[in-house]
């Protein structure tokens, strides 16, 4: 991804608020002068089903949808969500994940066993890959509705805006009282990915 365009892809578990993570980043791009569309999977979201989000910004964008092996940032709440929607990641992006793990119904009601190799798999999918424990950090904030931002900030650390934008979106689709600890999640998700990671990839997507 350059400063100028790139592609980022959702996924994760209904009841995580992966829509307002995406609205955020909407948000934080369109204060910062970018064209952005977004599209969006939450059919099953009340029932703990797999929602996403096609997130893409620059000058000008046509279409919302991103196409399978072209998201330059793949942001998964989950660990299966991660595996599930790995192929949507271009050769060489980015792969943050949340190492939180929610049972899909098939693990829950005992059909399927939840794979105990999840993590390794999602570390051969690229070489840019970041596990966060965003249900520790919200925690610590006790505030665990909060998980989303803090995938939010460690997500940031692969997006050409500087941090005050990001505040500055909270602040426009958040209730006031909710905004400060909000900001503290967010910044608490980028402090959970590395300061040289962060400076190494930004500005690093594909134009």
């Amino acid at each position: 991804m350059t400063a100028g365009r790139g592609d980022i892809f959702l996924a994760g578990v209904g009841g995580q608020g992966t829509l307002l993570a995406s609205e955020v980043l909407g948000e934080a791009f369109l204060l910062s002068g970018y064209d952005v569309k977004k599209s969006e999977v939450h059919g099953m979201a009340q029932r703990g089903g797999a929602v996403t989000t096609h997130l893409r910004f620059g000058p000008k964008v046509y279409s919302p949808l991103i196409e399978p092996g072209k998201a330059d940032l793949l942001i998964s709440f989950e660990k299966i969500e991660g595996l599930r929607f790995a192929h949507y990641l271009r050769p060489g992006g980015a792969l943050v994940v949340n190492v939180q793990e929610i049972y899909p119904p098939s693990v829950a009601t005992g059909r399927e066993p939840y794979p105990a190799d999840a993590l390794e798999r999602l570390a051969a999918v690229t070489d840019r890959f970041f596990p966060v424990d965003a249900l520790a950090a919200a925690l610590s904030l006790r505030e665990v509705r909060a998980v989303n931002m803090v995938m939010v900030g460690a997500g940031s650390r692969f997006l050409p805006l500087p941090e005050g934008a990001y505040v500055e979106a909270l602040g426009k689709c958040l209730a006031e009282r909710l905004v400060e600890v909000n900001v503290k999640a967010f910044r608490a998700g980028r402090a959970l990915v590395q300061a040289e990671a962060g400076s190494s990839e930004k500005g690093g997507m594909r134009r």
